[in-house]
């Protein structure tokens, strides 16, 4: 009798490929609703029990004072739902090098008080746009900044992520690289963006393979380039490799959180705050980031990797 060429039929199914762990999702709330029950109500929908916050009824964290930052924390309990970081203001697209210093100082030091009320020792910063100062300039003022703000938050035991996004060290991994070995702390690393090389005009997927040892965090969008900046997209239907991206770091052994940042309907650049159908957008970019990460972490190698769809249309903006 010939052989059977798939192999002894052992009556064993093979065994179901393993799922992403639900724990490590999380979502930028105001991208799903400005308030922050609608924030709560959209990572539900998901059944993902992490959130990262930026703003709560369109105001900034670090504004809302210590007594609503406390009643956030106590629904957020309530809701079984915990705080992965916050998305601060500090060096921003907003405040360029030559802004007071004085203000991010201040905004860290909010910051610092919420972090204790929500149980959170991570906040995101950027590394100031230039305004018109000589290159050299631009950047030892801004690595100092980043080394002054990197030791009060390690006082504090926070660590700051330096997201690939506006500022010195925005977009180029070797200006992260040296910021980030320059000022040689464990409380600065590095926030990865799958789409901001979109709007900020690099390959971020070039990127993520020069500074992957200190990504500690990472935002997923995604989108496609127009005459008019970024259309934005369901993740894996752009130009961004979000496959790619998020392959390369669950090979690399990263092990942190993978926060949801669609820009759908939501986008600080623009001043576009979510209303409308924001929900059921964040909603389905969200179940997209799932499949994606589903595919990365398959052992069956027969089984296709990559994109979930595609030829998904977006919304023009610009990353944040």
């Amino acid at each position: 009798m010939a052989a059977d060429p798939a192999g002894p039929r052992t009556g064993t199914p093979a065994p179901a490929p393993t799922p992403f762990p639900v724990h490590r999702l999380a979502g930028i709330g105001d991208e799903a609703a400005a308030g922050l029950a609608g924030q709560i109500d959209a990572l539900h929908r998901l059944g993902w029990s992490a959130l990262e916050l930026r703003t709560v009824d369109g105001t900034a964290l670090a504004d809302l004072p210590p007594a609503r930052v406390r009643e956030i924390a106590d629904r957020l309990r309530g809701a079984g739902l915990r705080t992965v970081g916050l998305a601060s203001r500090i060096g921003n697209w907003a405040r360029p090098i030559t802004a007071p210093f004085a203000d991010d100082l201040a905004e860290l030091d909010a910051l610092t008080g919420h972090c204790d009320l929500l149980d959170c020792r991570r906040v995101r910063i950027m590394s100031y746009p230039d305004d018109g100062l000589p290159a050299a300039e631009w950047a030892a003022r801004a690595v100092d900044r980043v080394a002054r703000l990197t030791e009060r938050a390690e006082r504090a035991g926070l660590v700051l992520l330096h997201e690939n996004c506006a500022g010195w060290a925005g977009a180029d991994p070797a200006r992260m690289l040296r910021l980030v070995r320059e000022i040689g702390s464990p409380a600065l690393r590095l926030l990865f963006d799958t789409g901001n090389g979109l709007a900020y005009g690099y390959d971020a997927r070039q990127v993520l393979d020069r500074i992957l040892p200190y990504v500690a965090h990472v935002h997923v969008k995604d989108g496609t380039g127009t005459c008019d900046g970024v259309a934005y997209t369901l993740p894996g239907d752009g130009q961004a490799r979000v496959a790619d991206c998020l392959r390369t770091l669950l090979e690399s052994g990263y092990t942190g959180a993978f926060s949801l940042e669609p820009h759908l309907a939501t986008r600080p650049h623009d001043g576009l705050r979510a209303t409308g159908a924001a929900p059921d957008l964040f909603v389905r970019a969200g179940r997209r980031l799932r499949v994606l990460l589903d595919e990365a972490t398959r052992t069956d190698t027969g089984r296709p990797r990559g994109s979930a769809g595609s030829g998904a249309t977006g919304i023009a903006g610009a990353a944040g």
